[in-house]
């Protein structure tokens, strides 16, 4: 198999499918390897080094889409991908079409096969989202500890608190990746911590984070009454595929105190918050009814050197069994196939898009 890594493109995006020394695992398998010169630059992995790894360097995007026949990438083709893009080819990344239906109409147009990371699944586990997740969490503390900052335009509030200082009140949906390590770093910083979740596991768990982490189910009233005293309200609610349900509403958000921030994980699926709109790194955030809201959809992409390396160890074993032959009727990634020969087939994404 040709397998080609573009370079990525959407704003201030740095991260790269691949880091050299999983790129020479193909490589040894026997596949060739094409690099889009540049794509691991912001990651600090130069040309030298995938040339060192057995990969030929492509000059530009047209090449590489040109010769490749598994395309690897980290985020969803932007608008001028769309054109590259063949009937023969096979796209392998995250997609979220659920909350892009322009998208899923392109990769339809063009007949191509699209599998998304975020929908494999592999023995109940979303091992491609997972590791972005444990990085988007935590990015989320570290993010929204500064929105609180007055120069941010937030209440003027030291998250953890100090002596003689009150503790801010950091509440957090979902319980998940994505959660769990946002509820795991609140709770190291010394903030006074809620969290929602559905199953008695996931709320046991977060209890067990600390004796600042108070674990409830997310009953309608419960949530309204945290998110009404939250200083840094983080969205993480995931349904697979789906496009996320609303359950913050602009009511709610309204009601919320003045320099309060919302840092909403999920906005590549829509948002949990209603008042979430995407943004870019270029211009993170935007204040609406007096609240503090951030809603990059490529959050890992802050830190690409970890999340590549993250991303790369656990997407691997899945671009070998892609690159071989019948690669698309393996269990896990079937779980993964949105687009097949230019028709939405997964489930949730279908239902979402109609």
């Amino acid at each position: 198999m040709r397998i080609g890594i573009p370079k990525e493109i959407k704003t201030l995006e740095g991260r790269v499918a691949l880091i050299p020394p999983a790129a020479a695992e193909l490589v040894q398998a026997g596949h060739e390897v094409l690099v889009q010169a540049g794509a691991g630059e912001a990651s600090g992995y130069s040309d030298s080094q995938y040339t060192d790894a057995g990969v030929r360097i492509v000059p530009d995007a047209a090449g590489l889409y040109g010769e490749a026949n598994l395309i690897v990438k980290v985020k969803e083709p932007v608008a001028p991908e769309y054109e590259l893009l063949r009937a023969d080819h096979i796209v392998f990344s995250f997609l979220h079409l659920a909350a892009v239906p322009e998208l899923a109409e392109v990769l339809c147009d063009k007949g191509l096969t699209a599998v998304a990371f975020e929908t494999v699944e592999d023995r109940g586990q979303l091992p491609l989202l997972a590791p972005m997740s444990d990085i988007a969490g935590r990015l989320s503390i570290q993010i929204g500890a500064t929105l609180l900052h007055r120069p941010n335009g937030g209440r003027g509030l030291l998250l953890g608190g100090m002596p003689a200082g009150e503790r801010g009140h950091v509440v957090v949906l979902g319980a998940g990746s994505a959660g769990g390590n946002a509820v795991a770093v609140a709770s190291e910083l010394g903030a006074r911590v809620t969290v929602f979740a559905r199953s008695r596991t996931s709320l046991a768990r977060m209890h067990a984070m600390g004796p600042n982490v108070t674990a409830l189910p997310s009953y309608a009233p419960l949530v309204e009454a945290a998110v009404k005293d939250a200083d840094l309200l983080v969205g993480a609610v995931l349904i697979t595929g789906a496009r996320t349900p609303k359950l913050v509403s602009e009511a709610l958000v309204k009601a919320m105190k003045p320099g309060a921030a919302i840092v909403d994980i999920a906005v590549d699926q829509g948002g949990c918050v209603a008042t979430t709109r995407p943004t870019t790194y270029a211009e993170p955030t935007y204040i609406d009814h007096g609240v503090v809201h951030f809603g990059v959809t490529n959050m890992p992409g802050a830190v690409p050197r970890t999340a590549s390396q993250a991303l790369s160890a656990s997407l691997l074993p899945y671009v070998l069994k892609l690159a071989a032959e019948g690669g698309l009727s393996d269990p896990a990634l079937k779980t993964g196939i949105n687009v097949r020969a230019g028709e939405i087939v997964h489930p949730a994404v279908k239902q979402a898009l109609q």
